[in-house]
């Protein structure tokens, strides 16, 4: 087995699964319209409806939940609330950007300027907003993904990406940015540990031993390690691909754990955080999230 970081593909299909992306992009046919007094729902302080704004099944839509139409039956069905109060009516007007959306509980970001992208992060890119040395930083593919997505961004310069968590300057693969405070503050909150999923290449032949070990627990330097889960994808004497699943966000925590069984890792992508796959997407590329994989983020952590 060669396990040459030209000939090695981390990302095919053997790991991954694609994911589906939908836009929505329906014409404005209650432009102009206010809101009739009979339809601000609940009344006195917690009267959601807000004089000017947007109607809610067009922010609904605009975030990408359904269609306008769809999104009227959620609201019909008592499945929306703003601000903690459920809203049945289609006449109420929302703020997006400063109104919490909920569908069947589930926070919606109907704010055009909240962005989360993934990245694809290569080796040799350091996750810092800065770096005195000179060194390439995450910061750098934020701009750039920044500067190509202009259009689809309401206030493109208010907006400032930055790094959910880290990775390694060796290590690739999945990191978020975002400029989304309460998600990224959850994500890398201890009480919100999420697992985490690496492919490894090591050296030498892996053997069933050292995975048990792995899943068991062992002791290191700052205290007890244990994955969730280990899969040996291919073994063999010159080296071995390993798949590693953990909640652990400790420091180097995967490359340490691999050399405590005797086998040094040579190369490491993160291929999944929670419930989102790196996918098909290529070293030093980026994309937004889906509506689903968000929603699916925010359920793991509780938002």
């Amino acid at each position: 087995m060669t396990h040459d970081r030209e000939t090695v593909d981390l990302t095919g299909e053997e790991f991954y699964d694609e994911d589906d992306l939908e836009e929505l992009d329906e014409p404005d046919e209650t432009a102009g319209a206010d809101a009739p007094a009979g339809a601000r729902p609940g009344g006195g302080a917690k009267d959601p409806h807000v004089p000017g704004g947007e109607r809610l099944h067009k922010v609904l839509a605009h975030a990408g939940v359904a269609s306008r139409r769809a999104c009227e039956g959620l609201i019909a069905a008592g499945r929306v609330s703003v601000d903690g109060v459920v809203v049945t009516d289609q006449g109420v007007r929302v703020d997006p950007a400063t109104q919490v959306i909920r569908v069947d509980g589930s926070r919606i970001i109907a704010d055009p300027d909240i962005l989360t992208v993934v990245l694809h992060k290569p080796a040799g890119v350091v996750t810092t907003m800065a770096d005195p040395d000179g060194r390439p930083t995450v910061a750098d593919f934020a701009r750039r993904h920044l500067q190509a997505h202009a259009g689809d961004i309401a206030h493109p310069e208010r907006v400032r990406l930055v790094h959910v968590g880290r990775l390694d300057t060796d290590t690739e693969g999945l990191l978020l940015l975002s400029n989304d405070g309460e998600l990224a503050h959850r994500l890398m909150h201890p009480g919100y540990e999420i697992p985490k999923t690496y492919v490894a290449i090591v050296t030498g032949r892996v053997e069933p031993w050292a995975a048990r070990k792995l899943r068991r627990g062992i002791e290191l330097e700052d205290g007890p390690a244990r994955a969730d889960r280990v899969t040996i994808k291919d073994s063999g004497p010159a080296g071995s691909i390993v798949e590693i699943t953990l909640h652990s966000g400790r420091n180097r925590i995967v490359r340490r754990m691999l050399d405590a069984v005797g086998h040094p890792v040579t190369r490491l992508v993160r291929t999944g955080l929670g419930p989102l796959r790196i996918g098909g997407l290529g070293p030093g590329r980026m994309r937004r999230l889906s509506g689903e994989e968000l929603a699916a983020l925010q359920r793991e952590v509780g938002l």
